[in-house]
């Protein structure tokens, strides 16, 4: 590998490297690159691809279609109502 592509790598990755550091990974970083090398020799020609590792299902239910609740039964659930209303503090002052 070039010595300015490991500079511009390094740039990239906002590492700075010594001198040492950029002879060192001029020697090591192409026996690196040629271990990935292997993955190009496995047949993934029947593998499907994916973004996950493992099936994902959702948790989230299906959207049903079903009646609305009536008034009545939603100012029961309300903490407190007045009337037809749901009464509720005020965020606004006057």
């Amino acid at each position: 590998m070039e010595r300015a592509e490991i500079v511009h790598l390094a740039s990239l990755v906002r590492i700075a490297l010594s001198e040492s550091d950029l002879e060192m990974l001029q020697i090591q970083l192409p026996k690196i690159l040629e271990q990935f090398d292997i993955l190009n020799e496995i047949d993934t020609a029947k593998v499907e691809p994916t973004g996950h590792a493992v099936a994902i299902e959702s948790v989230m239910r299906d959207d049903v279609i079903e009646a609305p609740l009536s008034s009545v039964e939603v100012l029961r659930n309300a903490p407190n109502s007045v009337g037809e209303y749901i009464r509720v503090k005020a965020i606004l002052e006057e």
